[in-house]
């Protein structure tokens, strides 16, 4: 069965989201639509934090700002730096409320729905309290997305949604929820018009999956001249028998066997019995005419393909990696429904030159086959290769016991990098499916082998115009090699584990286009690391993924996609192809105007995507209209954060530029500001920012509590840096080890734990994610940047 889904978003008066989901057993079109509303409503948003906000109406700018008036607020009447005077600015010109606050106050509170601009303020509450309000208000019922105008739930928050019409916030998130009728209204906002967009977003079991629609063979019905898909903002004219596309306004005939009659209000008579005219979200089943050359495509294939070079070995990591893989195999991705998994594997070693092993069930042992000659390697054999690991047990078993053996006593530190990439891809492409290449690497690629690398590791030119290349790949060849990795549907996963320079700047590139993941793990040793390993490579393994897609963003008439960003590859301007596509990764896309937008008709998004990979039924959800990504990296690690920042979903991004700060003494922390006044001595905070947990142990903790956590007598035998916790029977051991738990379950990477005492020298890098205090290299704290803010407001104002 092929199937395709379809995301749908609303006409509103804020930004509409729809998800359209499209995944095929055999290949697959996805479809989302999103509609909203050309009104404005600018809010500057920092962190969850709102700052100023104006709110524009049906997007004419105010007449004239409102001047300082009178304080309500007695409390606040310090004066001098240590307040904000809130200026207000009124559609009439009349003057309206004002409120000058203490930078004390709490700038997080619920936003005013009124048209006024006001600089929210700081509160002495330790709780971020509009994390808090959103959980209480929005927490207990479901999410309707018919609702016009309404903005989802935060990211926050443990939300259930009900499917009326708009895409999931699960699948879309907008960086705004309004946009301006125009171009220059949109400059003068300077907030950027995009979609969030995570097709393979995990439903929580409450949820139902989208429902399946079958077109028959004439496959689902579309608009003539632009090709947009069926969605509830069509609308059936003359009777029904023709429909007018809500993208390009072309006129259609609707097909006999699609015909039905309208209800007095213009509406079909069964728009609510089918889920392409009533709900956000359906898949559809696809025929062969959209499969990749009209051809239903075989299986995809797992490659693993590891490093056996002497850091390889010496470090514990092929041993473990092998181990682990005899039951790894068991828990390969499979249609929903079936009970083995139809993804074959395959196996590869390497250092200088590469080793394909024939694994075929009718062998008594596995059969080993060198190619040395790596400037123009080949795959050696075909049958035998990828295998079904049912059929093959027992042979590749007999190969991971022997792997370990085979290299245990090498002395060869050289390796290469780009042949084993091209091995991998020309392996898929004779068998004629697509796949994953698992890449489990040491060390720079220094072989004399296409794809060497230099190492280029010079601190002399960190602070200087030259830094930024440093966070360059060094040859473009990485990147011809990944486009023909995209042109098989062959996507990348790379597991780095450095003892030294690397360059991951270079050796990214081909998983960042390729749909993949970097994980690295520096200085690794198999007895301290194996735990964060071997869960990122479980969950890398297991999760649902799809090959070889090609997605386009429509949009009606008066804005336009323009900028896409996330791991995948563009050879054109509208096209994105997807090597591989896994529940974990998202695709940002950016819009701009390219004509005035109606107020009364909005404006729609609509993204499609065909499939060509066997997973199992999933759903590629897209329609979006925002853009959010930063960066925070350190020098050497650019390529890494870069690969991470640009895929990963808004809720990931949330804790990776603003970390959530939970005090441990109450029972359901609440999260509380990532600033160093926010600590207390006597208490304990667990920190995490998407990548790793920080246990703050402060110094004047409880000898009982210590003592129930750690298992020691006093806060001075804690040992700084420690990643696992004992395992003690007492609720406070248990409560703290399964909140670490729930945190890691969240995240797409293990978070390693790392326990930071007060006052010790480790406490410099966790005061480093305390993102509202003043940083080591002399940025403003957020309480400065509040004044700032202020000084040039009022400056503006006069």
């Amino acid at each position: 069965m092929i199937t395709a889904v379809c995301f749908l978003a609303l006409a509103q008066n804020v930004f509409g989201e729809r998800r359209g989901k499209a995944w095929q057993r055999r290949g697959m079109e996805l479809i989302i639509s999103n509609g909203f509303r050309s009104e404005l409503q600018l809010s500057w948003n920092r962190r969850n934090y709102r700052l100023p906000a104006i709110n524009l109406g049906s997007g004419q700018l105010p007449k004239k700002p409102v001047g300082n008036v009178a304080c309500p607020s007695p409390c606040c009447c310090s004066g001098g730096r240590s307040a904000l005077q809130q200026f207000v600015w009124s559609p009439e010109g009349e003057q309206t409320c004002c409120m000058r606050s203490c930078l004390s106050h709490d700038p997080l509170g619920p936003s005013d729905s009124s048209s006024f601009c006001h600089l929210t303020h700081f509160t002495s509450s330790l709780k971020i309290q509009v994390i808090e309000d959103d959980r209480n208000n929005r927490g207990s019922e479901p999410f309707v997305t018919g609702v016009r105008g309404q903005v989802p739930p935060l990211v926050t928050t443990n939300f259930l949604v009900k499917d009326q019409g708009n895409a999931s916030p699960r699948y879309i998130r907008c960086t705004s929820y309004n946009i301006p009728c125009t171009s220059d209204m949109a400059k003068q906002a300077q907030v950027p018009l995009a979609a969030v967009i995570k097709p393979l977003a995990r439903l929580p079991p409450e949820e139902a999956s989208p429902y399946v629609v079958d077109h028959g063979e004439s496959g689902p019905l579309r608009c003539n001249r632009c090709k947009a898909y069926m969605c509830p903002f069509m609308q059936f004219v003359e009777g029904g028998r023709r429909f007018q596309c809500c993208f390009c306004s072309c006129v259609n005939d609707v097909p006999p066997q699609y015909f039905q009659h309208l209800d007095h209000t213009g509406k079909r008579v069964d728009a609510y019995d089918r889920p392409e005219l009533s709900l956000g979200s359906y898949e559809f089943l696809a025929t062969v005419d959209y499969c990749k050359n009209n051809k239903f495509p075989s299986p995809p294939a797992f490659i693993f393909m590891i490093d056996v070079s002497y850091n390889a070995i010496r470090t514990g990591l092929v041993r473990l990696l092998c181990e682990e893989l005899k039951s790894l195999l068991d828990f390969l991705p499979r249609e929903g429904g079936a009970e083995e998994s139809a993804v074959r594997v395959g196996f590869v070693t390497y250092n200088k030159v590469l080793h394909f092993y024939n694994v075929k069930s009718s062998l008594a042992q596995p059969q080993m086959m060198v190619v040395s000659d790596v400037a123009d390697v080949f795959v050696p054999l075909l049958d035998g290769f990828l295998v079904n690991v049912n059929e093959s047990r027992a042979v590749i078993t007999s190969l991971l016991d022997q792997i370990p053996e085979m290299f245990a006593d090498t002395r060869e530190t050289e390796t290469v990098f780009a042949p084993v990439i091209q091995a991998g891809m020309e392996a898929l492409k004779a068998a004629e499916c697509a796949g994953k290449l698992f890449l489990f690497h040491t060390s720079l690629p220094i072989a004399e082998a296409p794809g060497k690398l230099k190492n280029r590791d010079d601190r002399k030119l960190i602070n200087t115009d030259k830094e930024k290349t440093l966070f360059q790949p060094q040859t473009g060849a990485y990147q011809t090699l990944a486009k023909e990795c995209v042109a098989q549907g062959c996507c990348v996963d790379l597991f780095l584990f450095p003892n030294q320079y690397v360059d991951v700047a270079t050796l990214s590139v081909v998983p960042q286009l390729t749909g993949g993941s970097v994980y690295k793990y520096a200085c690794f040793q198999a007895e301290n690391d194996q735990e964060r390993f071997l869960s990122d490579l479980r969950r890398d393994v297991q999760k649902v993924v799809g090959f070889d897609a090609v997605m386009r963003v429509r949009t009606s008439t008066g804005i336009r996609a323009v900028d896409f960003f996330g791991a995948f590859y563009m050879s054109n301007t509208t096209d994105v192809e997807l090597a591989g596509l896994d529940g974990d990764k998202t695709v940002t896309v950016e819009f701009k105007h390219d004509d005035r937008l109606n107020e009364e008709s909005g404006a729609l998004l609509q993204v499609a995507g065909q499939r060509q990979g066997p997973g199992r039924k999933c759903g590629m959800s897209v329609s979006g209209y925002k853009k959010a990504a930063g960066k925070r990296v350190r020098s050497g690690e650019r390529g890494l954060a870069e690969e991470l920042v640009t895929s990963i979903d808004v809720a990931e991004t949330n804790v990776f530029f603003y970390p959530r700060l939970l005090p441990l003494s109450t029972t359901e922390p609440p999260a509380v500001r990532a600033s160093e006044e926010r600590l207390s001595s006597g208490d304990i905070y667990l920190l995490e920012n998407g990548l790793n947990l920080f246990l703050w142990v402060g110094a004047s903790v409880q000898q009982g509590v210590v003592q129930s956590l750690f298992s020691v007598a006093s806060f001075s035998q804690i040992t700084s840096g420690l990643s696992v916790l004992p395992v003690l029977d007492n609720p406070l051991s248990k409560k703290v080890r399964g909140l670490i738990d729930s945190l890691r379950a969240q995240r797409s990477r293990y978070m390693k734990l790392i326990v930071v005492k007060q006052e010790d020298k480790l406490e410099m890098l966790f005061k480093h994610f305390l993102v509202e205090d003043k940083s080591l290299s002399g940025g403003a704290s957020y309480v400065d940047f509040l004044c700032h803010m202020h000084k040039e407001i009022r400056q503006l104002l006069s």
